[in-house]
């Protein structure tokens, strides 16, 4: 059974609209490093990067739980108050937040091309980002640096939602924004359970970024790139 042709696009951002390393150390971290020693911090850099790691890494352990999102300003309070052995200012957490960010941030590509396949569907498509995010600002930031923000009619993160994908109150609030129903939905992402398993568990149809057919996806379901969207949206009848 062919799906509908849909109204909304709901598109994953890492790993979907740009490419990204996941990783927390090997962007290089010397700027936060820096901060970290001159508020009296004592650790060398590699204790640094392994402390960091270690502390995020709780995080993510609880989130595992119930899909409940943490900020960067919480897991950078508990991280500062470890190294420092005292609970930081909100400004010190502010700054090291924004330092560290920058310098992950520095491993982000935008795909040539990307900007205006966005811009091409927005003519005929309502579209939006739903991403897992510990930051508030990141990915609206990128999307305005690609010159795509416009393009969006919502941009819901995780940390505003309170939980990560694919737990059900992200995709309730992507849809609540939109005003729209699941069925008139395509959501298309690289993560099987976030953006995969996750939207069709409410009713949406789900495409996935999936190359090496790693997933167990049937053939209809998966793409190649988002650059394949197209050709899979000429499928369906108007």
């Amino acid at each position: 059974m062919n799906p509908r042709r849909p109204t909304h696009l709901l598109f994953d951002f890492f790993g979907t609209l740009v490419d990204y390393s996941p990783s927390r150390t090997e962007q290089g971290y010397q700027r936060s490093h820096a901060l970290l020693r001159e508020w009296g911090g004592q650790w060398g850099y590699e204790r640094f990067l392994d402390a960091w790691s270690a502390a995020s890494a709780r995080f993510d352990q609880d989130s595992a739980v119930d899909d409940r999102e943490f900020s960067m300003a919480d897991v950078a309070t508990a991280f500062l108050h470890e190294a420092l052995r005292q609970r930081p200012s909100p400004g010190r957490v502010e700054e090291f937040v924004a330092a560290y960010l920058a310098e992950w941030s520095a491993a982000v590509r935008h795909p040539a091309g990307v900007d205006v396949l966005l811009k091409a569907l927005s003519s005929e498509f309502r579209l939006a980002v739903v991403s897992n995010t510990h930051s508030p600002t990141m990915v609206p930031g990128q999307l305005a640096a690609m010159g795509v923000l416009d393009t969006m009619d919502a941009v819901v993160l995780s940390v505003d939602v309170g939980r990560r994908k694919p737990h059900p109150d992200i995709y309730r609030a992507a849809m609540r924004q939109l005003g729209v129903n699941a069925q008139d939905v395509w959501f298309i992402g690289d993560s099987y359970e976030a953006d995969y398993a996750g939207p069709r568990r409410m009713g949406m149809e789900a495409l996935l970024i999936d190359p090496r057919d790693t997933a167990p996806v049937p053939p209809q379901h998966r793409l190649d790139t988002v650059f394949d969207l197209w050709d899979r949206l000429d499928r369906v009848a108007r």
